[in-house]
């Protein structure tokens, strides 16, 4: 009996840790991948659930139960460095959070910055988040989710993909033959990149988005501090100030340009808890802040 019940904790234990058995995945384009370039699939997941090399993007739905859902839909954005994606942690993880209080998660694997698969490496990743948005506000009966309470989370360098996607959204960087708005109604950012201006950016993430020499216009464009105005979507921002890896100023800089633009918006920096909230009170407490601001900004009824 006791080999029995151990086995059956083995696979419990082992069916959470790998939430997206029985998940849906969805290829994000049909047919040609824009911006793509004809190579092999070189995508490479390692012992820690980090992705490298995609060039096949995908989201994953994470649906919480029918009794429970509330209507509300997260694309979520791992982060990563745009070199690779922290898919368990900053993804799949964070898809069962949501579905704990009734959200419906889509995990985004977006393409990473690469010449070899890539015309322009540079708009591969909004490309992809303005895809998964354009999914959501087509297909959303399928997933009963409202088209006015679809949100968009990034975490580091996913924070930056979210920002990108929430201050440029008037123009496609897809084809969008309805016209449909690739408008996020709002973003919840997690310790995250903001800035490409030299004073602010995280060099590692701006390398790999737009090279070691972007030029003004390019660090203008991918400044999300300098793309805010009085449209962009309300954001709810969280951040360590203990950070060692992507400076809190980032966060305090989109806030302030949030506030001038009137936007209404949260931010909420804690003492300690470094890159990644390794560390209390950030590793416990962020979340419970992320729907308590949802809460109470009537995104999730």
């Amino acid at each position: 009996m006791k080999l029995i019940l151990s086995i059956l904790a083995f696979f419990i234990i082992l069916n959470a840790n790998n939430y997206t058995f029985g998940q849906q995945v969805i290829p994000l384009y049909e047919g040609k991948i824009p911006n793509s370039k004809e190579t092999p699939d070189k995508e490479h997941e390692n012992s820690s659930h980090f992705v490298s090399k995609v060039s096949r993007p995908t989201l994953t739905v994470y649906q919480p139960s029918a009794g429970l859902a509330k209507g509300m839909a997260m694309i979520v954005c791992p982060g990563g460095g745009y070199a690779m994606l922290n898919m368990n942690m900053e993804g799949n993880k964070v898809a069962q959070q949501l579905n704990a209080v009734g959200i419906t998660a889509f995990v985004l694997k977006y393409r990473l910055p690469d010449d070899s698969t890539m015309v322009d490496k540079s708009i591969g990743p909004l490309q992809d988040a303005q895809r998964a948005i354009l999914i959501l506000k087509t297909r959303a009966k399928e997933w009963n989710i409202d088209t006015t309470r679809i949100g968009i989370m990034g975490f580091s360098a996913g924070g930056h993909l979210a920002v990108c996607a929430a201050t440029h959204f008037s123009k496609s960087f897809i084809e969008n033959p309805s016209k449909i708005s690739l408008r996020p109604d709002f973003m919840i950012l997690v310790y995250p990149v903001i800035s490409f201006t030299d004073s602010l950016a995280q060099k590692n993430s701006r390398t790999a988005l737009v090279g070691k020499t972007p030029n003004a216009e390019q660090i203008a464009f991918f400044s999300g501090e300098l793309q805010v105005n009085s449209n962009t979507p309300p954001a709810f921002i969280l951040h360590a100030g203990d950070d060692g890896v992507v400076s809190v100023r980032n966060s305090i800089a989109f806030y302030l340009a949030l506030q001038k633009n009137k936007v209404p918006s949260g931010l909420h920096i804690f003492p300690t808890g470094q890159h990644g909230f390794f560390k209390q009170p950030a590793s416990t407490a962020w979340f419970g802040y992320c729907t308590q601001w949802l809460h109470e900004n009537g995104w999730l009824k």
